[in-house]
């Protein structure tokens, strides 16, 4: 599915904007349009002759990013473990786990370029096994105390993400700093060649205490207060089949993609020590925590 001679298309591009050549920019893929995406999640999910998914994907042309016709939705975290559209109700409703960054969550894949033998690149399942060197156990990430998941019900239909994506998390910490994450992740029902099922990540964030309200200012937490986190995820583009479902893992760590916060608030780079926090997301009416997609709606 990729662009095959990636080299010539570069020159292409670059002697039309720089050369002034007349060439098949703006008259043929992949210059017909401005913007050209791959959209994944067409494929039909069997198992290849090396093992793995068959994801699927195919090229389309577009004219805008993000496309006009986004339907930012929200899916909100639900007290059961669920993932909907529909806003809690409940006055007062959270979820804790604790934070132990001597144990980190482990890498499984992830918009990687770089980093063989230590980082994943791409799409995998979340499950451990001896391919992930810090989690070697053949058991699902979500078995971890310290990942909260949250879940649609199976689609009744397919929908297609693309785009921008934004997990906004009302949440507190024991600790004056420390990380909150999340991931997208594509869940395939068990099948005859996956009797497990398939937990694909689609994209993933973090963002850390001292900078939630802005990259260039540290304001430490007041323990045990909630406040709202924004974690920008990687723009993607994927369809989740009717029968998949939607998921959102929650945590404090992504190791070894992103640095563990020690939880101390120590100057950036000279912590000595780490502490274990004590994490609440908060899932009510006041506070509801949620993921917000932009949805492309299906063409007639």
């Amino acid at each position: 599915a990729a662009i095959t001679d990636q080299w010539a298309w570069r020159q292409e591009w670059y002697d039309h904007w720089l050369k002034g050549i007349d060439n098949s920019v703006g008259k043929a893929d992949p210059f017909k349009t401005s913007v050209r995406i791959f959209v994944m999640g067409t494929g039909d999910g069997s198992r290849d002759d090396q093992g793995r998914l068959r994801h699927g994907g195919s090229w389309r042309n577009e004219h805008e990013w993000p496309l006009a016709r986004t339907q930012y939705t929200d899916f909100y975290l639900q007290a059961d473990g669920g993932l909907s559209q529909v806003k809690p109700l409940a006055e007062e409703s959270a979820t804790q786990f604790q934070f132990d960054p001597r144990d980190p969550v482990p890498t499984i894949g992830g918009n990687i370029s770089s980093g063989d033998d230590i980082l994943l690149q791409g799409a995998w399942n979340q499950r451990g096994g001896p391919h992930v060197w810090n989690f070697p156990q053949p058991l699902p990430i979500s078995a971890r105390n310290d990942v909260l998941v949250f879940q649609s019900e199976p689609l009744t239909e397919d929908i297609e993400v693309t785009g921008e994506i934004e997990a906004r998390l009302y949440a507190s910490s024991s600790a004056v700093d420390t990380d909150f994450t999340a991931k997208l992740i594509d869940v395939y029902p068990p099948s005859a060649d996956w009797p497990g099922g398939f937990d694909l990540n689609i994209g993933d964030g973090i963002v850390r205490g001292r900078f939630r309200e802005s990259l260039k200012k540290e304001v430490l937490m007041t323990p045990g207060e909630a406040y709202e986190f924004t974690i920008k995820l990687y723009p993607t583009s994927n369809v989740f089949k009717k029968g998949h479902r939607i998921r959102v893992d929650v945590s404090s760590s992504n190791f070894p993609r992103f640095d563990v916060n020690p939880n101390t608030g120590e100057p950036l780079n000279r912590q000595r020590l780490s502490n274990v926090a004590t994490q609440t997301i908060y899932h009510d009416m006041i506070r509801p925590s949620r993921i917000v997609l932009p949805v492309i709606p299906a063409t007639e």
